[in-house]
């Protein structure tokens, strides 16, 4: 027996020992285990113990790694609901047909991916023979989404069902022609096959996750009951590297999203090599993921290795497998029989021997071609298991082979992302090892042949069968025919149309201040999401958290610090409001699952998402991009916007491009606001246009982008001339004359029009005073809503002349007949308001915010980068001066007289 004070303090928990002498006993035993039957059997003692341990619910450590092996036993693998010779044959078309759509594709240089469905067509065969369920029946469906590089498989399988044709498939990659398939899952191209666009790698995973407690949220708000909806992600090995993909698996676990299966496709290699060359990645994920709380279902394995596993009396086997890095084991998969022999089995003695009981065709066998993602029944046990798992997320790791049934020149090389064909012989070699009714006579010229057995073939009737039974086709988006939203009541509006008086309100606090009045309408109000990266007390959105409540699954179990405040902190299972924590691309994952609601459960929602605009587009605007191709509807709000306003903040903070950023994005409508009247009227009409009644020709499947401001300022009552509101909508509209702002001017006084957008505006007015008081200059001021509607407007324009159709730009019509020379300004780099510049007659010039941002106050950073009154005051000056209109010395006589 150990003796207890032998055991040093490093060793012991922090918890006092009540039984130092039975806690020696159970030490003894190890000791003796290991002495006696070797460390390898006392490890093994030790896990067995621990799973036991926790499947008793002790609460102990869990185990974050198990085998090298399958999850679920040969003997506890469920019989296939099914006919598993018709799904073969069924596999076996798609495999074909994936092959030759990119092979005949690559002869016109569009390239494309054979290998990744090759190694991961069981997975989804499986999943749409047995589990995948359609929109056609109750509910909302599945959710999938895709791997981007195995859509050619899906594509092969649309075909043999009779949703597309051979023609189809040839102008894969190949969509100008009217009649082609994208490259990758994208709804804004093929909007009624794909839902969910993957193929930018990470997103899939992170956009997943957020579905699946999207689909949690529409249930427990009582929107719409989505209890019988699963959600399927599937990815690669080498994509879990994307710090998208496991940045939200706690979320995932914490609020127990047994609605959500990850099937990741562990063929070992990514783009360029493997994985992990010298590690092993399903370990890796297997640790990671149940460190995060997710249940984990391996199946790596195929029936082949049944008798290697029972051969391996003392786990020699099973201490080989992992031990072996990956690399090694894609060489094994390119090396013949001999090779394995002496390098996997003769590295020890008990394994040498049991290689002495193998054929080299049983070693090929395994080595080569048995994985336990290759096989229907393997899978089939897999979501079988992961269905039936309540109270967390599973991830299935599904070992496969990248490029199997393709030929030994794919199957496992470095280089098979980038193999774009098989030769002819390679193809007969594929049609030999599927067994396909496929004659030579049928490569006419060298071409490889498309294959279906026949619409009315047993293997296509089986297929369709099997979706009907299952809800329908799948994948496939559907927009199911709801009502446009009522329009809330013009009251909410209206009210900024008066402006606020002597009262200074931000125009992010008028945001606020509009949104409140929109959640109480009976019609829309509980279809509004607001979303917020845990700085709502930043915008001032805490005055919402009574009334509306913070989503939580398990609603409020503790007493809240402030609830004896108005505006406590409560959470509710109810609760409207998603408050995410510090994570942006968590954040944009909510709105993409909360603006495409309106197709995926056929539920219109009104997210909005309000952010500190340097966080938004900079951090995450390929989920932006995401959201465009998802054809997604709402409100992205970036709040303490502008290079200036956000005094003190500095460099990392200070906004100074994301307009710039966001006018690269085709579905994004950018405006930047100056007065609280202006942020309603955009409002009022994005709610139109994405959810009401969309006017001939306008797209509803767009998002507003609104940059909003921090700084307190006087809002102005809407003018009242002419024409306004379209100039709000459209992006310019004029907001005074010098005669209508009260400033006196000769006759003949030289004129300026000075354009201002969002907080700039404000120093345009003052420098409109002091260009009449001191220098006698008459100036005009415009406020500029969107530089980039404008210069979208002037670009179709342009294309509509080119097809011989007359039309002129609006800004040029807004602008038409004012004198003098124009000079824009804004809070942010040139390129914003230089946007225009070419459609403008006028003579152009512009400042802007350009470089880095610093901390500093507002003035000072102002002055800094010669945006403030007095700046506009200078530069509108020598853009006078070198018309002739004014003296050039006036303009060194202000430099001098400001201290610029």
């Amino acid at each position: 027996m150990t003796d207890p004070k032998a055991i040093q303090p490093s060793e012991l928990d922090q918890l006092p020992d009540r039984d130092p002498e039975e806690t020696a006993e159970w030490q003894a035993s190890l000791d003796a285990v290991t002495k006696a039957a070797g460390p390898h059997r006392a490890a093994y003692l030790m896990r067995r113990t621990l799973e036991r341990a926790e499947g008793a619910g002790l609460a102990l450590p869990k185990l974050l790694e198990t085998d090298y092996v399958n999850s679920i036993p040969t003997a506890d693998e469920p019989a296939v609901d099914g006919d598993e010779d018709l799904e073969q044959r069924i596999t076996a078309w798609n495999r074909w047909n994936a092959a030759a759509m990119v092979t005949r594709g690559s002869k016109h240089g569009v390239g494309g991916h054979i290998a990744t469905f090759a190694s991961a067509a069981w997975l989804y065969e499986t999943g749409f023979n047995h589990f995948f369920k359609g929109k056609e029946g109750d509910g909302s469906g599945d959710q999938l989404y895709v791997q981007g590089h195995a859509s050619p498989g899906i594509y092969a399988r649309a075909f043999l069902d009779g949703r597309l044709t051979e023609d189809h498939l040839d102008n894969f990659r190949r969509e100008s022609g009217g009649n082609g398939l994208p490259s990758y899952p994208h709804p804004r191209r093929l909007p009624w096959l794909w839902e969910f666009p993957t193929v930018s790698m990470g997103l899939g995973p992170i956009s997943a996750i957020y579905q699946a407690r999207f689909n949690r949220y529409l249930t427990n708000r009582g929107i719409k009951d989505l209890t019988n909806s699963h959600v399927w992600a599937f990815l690669g090995d080498g994509e879990m590297d994307e710090p998208e993909s496991t940045t939200a698996l706690t979320l995932a676990s914490r609020e127990g999203l047994d609605n959500l299966t990850f099937v990741i496709n562990c063929n070992l290699q990514r783009l360029d090599g493997p994985v992990r060359a010298n590690f092993k990645i399903v370990q890796e994920l297997e640790a990671q993921f149940r460190g995060a709380g997710w249940n984990v279902v391996k199946s790596l394995w195929g029936t082949a290795w049944d008798e290697l596993f029972q051969l391996d009396t003392n786990g020699a086997l099973v201490r080989r497998l992992r031990e072996v890095p990956d690399a090694q084991v894609q060489t094994y998969q390119t090396r013949d029989a001999a090779y394995i022999r002496e390098d996997f089995f003769g590295k020890d003695p008990e394994l040498a021997a049991m290689a002495k009981l193998l054929s080299d065709d049983k070693i090929l066998e395994c080595f080569h071609y048995s994985r336990g993602g290759h096989e229907a029944r393997k899978v089939y046990a897999a979501y079988k298991a992961a269905l039936a798992h309540k109270g967390a997320p599973t991830v299935i790791l599904a070992q496969t082979v990248k490029g199997h049934t393709l030929g030994t020149g794919f199957a496992s090389k470095n280089a098979n992302h980038q193999m774009k064909k098989l030769s002819v012989d390679e193809f007969k070699d594929m049609r030999d090892l599927l067994g396909l009714p496929i004659k030579d006579s049928d490569f006419t010229d060298g071409v490889v042949p498309y294959g279906h057995p026949g619409a009315d073939s047993p293997e296509v009737r089986y297929l369709q069968e099997r979706r009907a039974a299952l809800g329908g086709p799948a994948p496939a988006r559907r927009v199911h025919p709801v009502a446009p939203l009522p329009a809330p009541a013009e009251k909410a509006f209206a009210s900024f149309d008066k402006g606020s008086g002597s009262q200074s309100v931000a125009t992010t606090m008028a945001f606020v201040r509009l949104v409140k009045d929109l959640v109480r309408d009976k019609e829309t109000g509980k279809r509004w999401v607001p979303i917020v990266p845990d700085e709502a007390r930043t915008f001032g959105m805490e005055s919402l958290f009574p009334s509306l409540g913070i989503y939580s699954p398990k609603g409020q179990t503790y007493e809240p610090v402030d609830r004896d405040q108005l505006m406590y902190y409560k959470e509710a299972e109810n609760g409207q409001i998603l408050n995410e924590g510090i994570t942006e691309a968590g954040s944009m994952a909510d709105f993409i699952a909360a603006s495409t609601s309106y197709a995926t459960h056929g539920e219109t929602m009104i997210p909005f998402y309000i952010f500190y605009s340097m966080f938004g587009w900079q951090r995450t605007a390929d989920q932006m991009w995401q959201l465009g191709d998802q054809l997604g509807r709402g409100f992205l709000v970036g709040a303490t916007a502008g290079r200036t306003t956000l005094t003190g903040e500095g460099l990392q903070h200070a906004d100074g491009h994301s307009p710039a950023i966001a006018a690269t994005n085709p579905a994004a409508l950018t405006y930047d606001p100056a007065f609280a009247y202006e942020v309603a009227a955009i409002v009022k009409d994005g709610l139109r246009r994405m959810y009401g009644e969309a006017a001939p020709g306008e797209d509803p499947d767009v998002f507003y982008y609104l940059t909003v401001y921090n700084e307190p300022m006087p809002q102005p009552a809407k003018p009242s001339a002419a024409g306004v509101d379209e100039g709000i909508v459209k992006g310019l509209y004029r907001f005074n004359t010098a005669e209508t702002a009260g400033l006196t001017s000769a006759a003949n006084a030289p004129r300026i029009q000075l354009l201002g957008s969002g907080t700039a505006i404000h120093w345009a007015l003052k420098a409109q005073r002091l260009l009449s008081e001191e220098w006698g200059v008459a100036a005009d001021v415009w406020s500029a809503t969107s530089w980039t509607e404008l210069r979208r407007d002037a670009m179709d324009a342009d294309a509509a002349l080119l097809r011989g159709e007359e039309r002129v730009p609006y800004v040029r019509r807004a602008l038409q007949g004012a004198e003098g020379p124009v000079l824009a300004v804004s809070d942010y780099m040139r390129q914003v308001p230089d946007q225009i510049a070419q459609w403008v007659e006028q003579d152009y010039s512009s400042l802007g915010a350009d470089g880095f941002g610093l901390s500093d106050t507002r003035d000072a950073a102002r002055r800094h980068f010669g945006v403030d009154a007095e700046s506009i005051v200078v530069a509108a000056l020598a853009q006078l001066a070198r018309r002739g209109e004014v003296k050039a010395a006036a303009v060194k006589e202000a430099r001098e007289r400001y201290g610029l």
